[in-house]
Parts: structure tokens; sequence; C-alpha cells
């Protein structure tokens, strides 16, 4: 046995041996220097040697060293750095001491730190930027992640996040605006499995790009059988932005999708269920409505990939003035092609996209394109059935964990469903330049 790992151990079980201890291997007399550890590891159960001998000059085995390990844990030895010290070994034989593995790094903190511009370069109507100014938008914000091992299957994650908005649109009113001075608790969540299905609960992450990404309290549920999946969302108190909010108790979005593969095609279909209003004011904003999807994807050349998705959206959308009535079109689609793709662990890594999008009111909710890059007004095509328009984009990790991005999008709104009062031209093009850069650690 090695000298290290005699002395590792004794110092793990807190041990100090009796030099009146039976000697308990003929090899290892009294004088030893590892005489008193090795009699204290032995009346343990740590250490058994070769019967009547203890063998410390035997080339000892994977498999031996992490019985040894293994037999201290279950004494209530701490016995962290012996697992960092043999992890390559216990890996090899399999033996995984997750118990302390877990305790050595329980809690994690992760984060991403982003610096984003957006301008709207062109355009008519009311967002001319000679004769309004345009709509820049600078913002600095940080984000902590800090995660718990709970036990072998459960873990809680909470995201603590700053905003900070730059420049003359820092004060503007709207839903633009953020308090830079404030952090917030914007997620909070358990996940973990319950019999063969994964489950998140809490203040969660609702993401699906091409029809939400917001923060939301609810629950998540996703299952896996052969090769087709099941997802269900119940969502309520979805956070604020530039289309709807839920704000009573009684709001609820619900999603039930399945998905599978065929060879190298991907098929979803999904159907959505929206139950929610605004804060009354001089009337009441709401949109109740079903959305049906049914999306395709195909990869193709070498690391290329296609997408495809149509949309039937059936819709009692309200609200006030100059805002969304009733909707016009139910049927919308977006098509894309994209390309790789950076990843922040990989420098020099890149990728790029394009998308085209006709998406009619009734058959999106806040959409990631819609709501986070291109739409940074309040006002905004409120009185149109929709936008449709095209986004262009690429990514490259400029060094391990720095990633900028480039956006471009040319978007307008449909038909008009009612006329502003202010005589605005509602349906006109916003071309949109949004770029960022974004570290993590």
């Amino acid at each position: 046995m090695k000298k290290s790992l005699v002395l590792a151990l004794t110092m793990a079980m807190g041990v100090t041996a009796s030099v009146y201890a039976a000697n308990p291997f003929s090899d290892v007399p009294a004088g030893h220097w590892a005489y008193d550890s090795i009699s204290k590891l032995e009346a343990a159960g740590v250490v058994d040697g070769y019967g009547s001998v203890f063998g410390g000059e035997k080339l000892m085995t994977r498999y031996e060293m992490a019985q040894i390990v293994a037999k201290a844990m279950a004494k209530g030895a701490n016995c962290d750095k012996l697992v960092a010290e043999f992890a390559d070994e216990l890996d090899a034989l399999g033996v995984r001491v997750a118990k302390l593995e877990k305790k050595v790094d329980n809690v994690k903190i992760t984060g991403n730190i982003r610096y984003s511009y957006a301008d709207n370069i062109g355009g008519k109507g009311w967002n001319d930027k000679k004769k309004n100014g345009g709509n820049q938008y600078n913002r600095f914000r940080s984000r902590l992640f800090v995660s718990g091992q709970i036990n072998d299957n459960w873990k809680y994650t909470g995201m603590l996040e700053n905003d900070r908005m730059l420049g003359n649109r820092a004060n503007s009113e709207g839903t633009i605006y953020r308090d830079g001075d404030t952090v917030k608790l914007k997620r909070a969540f358990l996940n973990g499995r319950i019999g063969g299905a994964k489950v998140e609960g809490g203040r969660v992450y609702a993401l699906q790009s091409d029809m939400i990404d917001a923060n939301a309290d609810g629950l998540k549920v996703n299952y896996k059988l052969d090769n087709v999946t099941f997802t269900g969302w119940v969502l309520k108190n979805i956070d604020g932005g530039n289309t709807f909010i839920t704000e009573k108790d009684d709001d609820r979005v619900y999603m039930a999708k399945v998905g599978t593969n065929i060879k190298d095609l991907g098929i979803f279909a999904q159907y959505w269920k929206f139950d929610t209003s605004e804060i009354p004011d001089e009337c009441d904003h709401h949109f109740d409505g079903e959305i049906y999807e049914l999306g395709l994807t195909h990869p193709f050349g070498k690391g290329f990939k296609a997408n495809a998705q149509y949309y039937y959206g059936k819709s009692d959308l309200l609200r006030c003035d100059y805002c969304f009535v009733v909707p016009g079109d139910k049927n919308g689609y977006e098509l894309g092609v994209s390309y790789l793709g950076a990843k922040a662990s990989t420098p020099g890594s890149w990728g790029a996209w394009v998308t085209y999008a006709d998406r009619p009111a009734a058959t999106y909710f806040k959409p990631t394109m819609f709501n986070t890059y291109a739409y940074n007004d309040a006002d905004g095509w409120t009185s149109t059935d929709g936008y449709k328009g095209f986004e262009i984009g690429g990514n490259y990790a400029f060094a391990k964990n720095i990633v900028a991005t480039l956006r471009y999008f040319v978007l307008e709104g449909r038909d008009d469903l009612n006329k502003r009062e202010d005589n605005r031209d509602s349906k006109a093009k916003r071309q949109t330049l949004w770029a960022d850069v974004t570290f993590t650690f």
C-alpha cells in the first residue's frame, strides 16, 4: 500500500492507534512507520490484508483501492481528498462515490454577462429614424446561476439577474425600462425524476423560441418512451414583455407536445391553450385561444439543418384603443436554414442562419424574434394582424467562453385591423440590427 494512501486514510478516519494494539499482520512489525495507522484501520474494518499478512509491497489493484475508500466512507471518514486523488482509478473501475462527489461540489455557481446593442437602422412611418430618432437599445445584463444537489435525483437552481440600460433610453417609459440597481431572483425551481419522467417545477424558464421566451411559475414534464418524447407544461404568472402578461391567479398557459425521429427526419406536433389577461385599465386586455403547431427538421450536407413549422390559431384576442382587436388570418408558417453554431467551449467555432416567418397574431404568444430582438417599443405593430419578414444571423466564438452574435431583421406588420388615433402607419417595415457579446463562466 502506498505510504500516501495509509496516511491519508488515517487522517480521514481521524485515528490515533495505541502502541499496545495487537499486531494484526506479521509483515508490519511494531517498529514499522505504518504500524499504528494500519492497526487502527484494520480494527475499524477498513483494511484486511491477505490473511495474516498485510502485503504492503504488493501492487494494489484499482478494485482493492476502491473497496478501501468505500469502507472508509461507510465509517464516516472525510475522503474528499482521496476521491480527488484517485478519481481516475475509481472512474475506470466504475465505482462512482456519488455521495462524496456531490458533497465536495454540492453547490455550483455559474453565470454570464452580456452586452447587447440594437438599432432600428431603417423603416417608414412611425419608426422613421430621421423623424423620430430611431429606437436604440443598449443593455448590460448579468446573470448568476446557483445550483445545489439535493440528492441523487433532485437539484435546485436559482437565477439572479441584473439589468442595466445604458444611454438615453435608460429612463424612458414603457416595457424596455430596467432598474439597473436591482438584482432580482428571476428563476427558482426544482428539477429531478419521478419514475421515468423528468420534472421541473417552480419559477421556471419557458423557452420555445417560435412561441414563447419567458419566465413563469409552473410545472414542466418530459417523458421519453423508445423513440417518442412527450412534453407537457402548465404555466402562470408569465413575466412581462411586449406582448402579453399573465397577472391573475386564474390565468393559465398549457402546452402538450409529442415528437419523434424517422431516420434523420424530426417530426413534432403540439397544442397550446392560452387563457390570460393583463392588468385591467380602460379595458380588459386578454388573450384566449388555441394554437396547433406541426414542425419538421432535417439535416443535410455537412452541418446544415432545415426546419419548417406550420401554425393554426383560434383565438379571441382583445386589447383596447388602437391595439389588438379580433385577429384576421388563422394560418401561419416559419421556414429556416442553419449551419452549425458557435460553442462557447470551442474557440473559432461559428454558425449562421436565415429564417422567414409569416405569423398572424392568432399564431404566437411571446416568440423570441418578435419579443426580444426586433420588437423593443411598447407600441410596435399592435394594430396589425401579426408580423412577417426575415432574419439573417451569425455567431462566432472569439475565445473560450466569449461568443459574439450579429442579427439583421426586416419585419413589417401584416394587415391593419383598425386605424390608430395618431394616424401612424402601423404596417411600416422595421429594419433592426442586433449585436451582442456574451461572456460565460
